[in-house]
């Protein structure tokens, strides 16, 4: 499970390879994605995207051109199915609290029938 830096971080990443299997991009290309209220610096971008190697999702090469840093990525197996975990994800949080509504209301109405027959 990805944090919430993480998770900004690999969607910024998936948005920019942009449904290609490589791309070349720096970090203020991953810096202009990233929600700005947040306040990354290009050190922690280099943080979590080392992280995010280390956990298979891309492979990372830093590279120099023209003095700046640059990042080449070549996605792998997790970082093409990032999307479809994050949806996956989301759809069980939503049965989770669906689950727990219906919970709440057979528990309510359980407690009136108890409630009718001994009150």
């Amino acid at each position: 499970m990805l944090s919430r830096s993480e998770n900004e971080v690999m969607s910024a990443v998936y948005c920019l390879c942009d449904g290609t299997d490589s791309c070349l991009i720096s970090p203020l290309d991953i810096l202009s994605v990233l929600p700005a209220k947040k306040k990354y610096s290009p050190e922690k971008v280099d943080g979590i995207l080392h992280d995010l190697m280390c956990d298979g999702y891309f492979d990372l090469i830093t590279s120099e051109r023209k003095g700046e840093r640059m990042y080449v990525i070549n996605l792998k197996e997790n970082g093409f199915a990032y999307k479809r975990a994050a949806k996956q994800r989301r759809r069980d949080v939503a049965f989770r609290i669906v689950l727990a509504f219906i919970g709440a209301a057979a528990t309510f109405i359980f407690g009136l029938i108890l409630k009718g027959l001994f009150g």
